[in-house]
């Protein structure tokens, strides 16, 4: 078998695997599960990078989970890729009524609440139903905001959102001073979901900027590391003023590359 560019190859070539691999043969929708996790972040990764060649790869690979957990259906007739697809095709054409039906809508706000709506008429019981519970904090909540946006629950301007926040920093002194340390986990939560309520009136994405920033923490602290390493010197025989001096060196070793 040679590679193309077909899909039904792909297709035929996942089945082939399934029968004839060993390793293939004897996984399960539940032992490759993480795998799926860990390609969607492997994409995301390489798009952070814009390297569209590896990104490229990586979809791919995404791609492969869907055929093979369709294959692995299909073998107790629970469901197959033909289904899959055709259930795709079905949801999104139901969902796009301003596409491909006769409503009218005044912009992507008026789309997005058409959406909602949408699922809730499907049988959904609430406007945040379809968020899983394992996506990471700061995305789930940014995307529940941007639900509950949606459908009218939100701070008609970005100010009123950024005096939350400062209502939440001070009911989190509070805590600090009552020195309980439950209400002071709930009160930082609080403080962090403001947050990325604030970001959304900018059109930032929360997951997105702290990636950025954890890079940068990463590159610098490597930095310090290198630094103190090349004078034969451990981080734990440093002083703080020492890592705080590369610290910084590395800040503007970073602006000028």
């Amino acid at each position: 078998m040679k590679p193309s560019r077909k899909f039904e190859d792909l297709v035929e070539l996942v089945a082939i695997l399934r029968k004839e691999c060993p390793w293939d043969r004897k996984q399960t929708h539940e032992s490759i599960k993480d795998n799926l996790i860990e390609e969607a972040y492997e994409a995301i990764e390489a798009l952070d990078d814009k390297d569209f060649d590896e990104f490229k790869k990586e979809i791919g690979d995404l791609l492969l989970h869907v055929l093979f957990h369709s294959e692995m259906a299909s073998e107790t007739e629970t469901f197959d890729i033909g289904d899959v697809i055709y259930t795709l095709m079905e949801k999104l054409i139901r969902r796009h009524p301003h596409v491909f039906g006769d409503t009218v809508v005044d912009g992507e706000e008026q789309v997005s609440e058409n959406w909602e709506n949408i699922k809730l008429k499907e049988g959904k019981k609430s406007t945040l139903d379809g968020l899983p519970s394992q996506l990471p904090s700061l995305i789930r909540a940014q995307r529940m905001q941007e639900k509950a946006a949606n459908v009218g629950f939100d701070w008609p301007e970005w100010k009123l959102a950024l005096e939350k926040l400062d209502e939440e920093l001070q009911e989190f002194r509070q805590a600090l001073e009552n020195g309980n340390k439950n209400e002071l986990a709930d009160e930082f939560g609080d403080v962090l979901f403001s947050m990325v309520n604030v970001s959304r009136y900018f059109e930032l994405n929360a997951e997105d900027s702290l990636r950025k920033t954890n890079a940068k923490f990463e590159h610098r602290f490597r930095y310090i590391e290198k630094k103190l390493n090349e004078q034969g010197k451990a981080l734990k025989d440093s002083t703080l003023e020492e890592m705080d001096a590369y610290w910084n060196e590395a800040k503007q070793h970073h602006k000028d590359e």
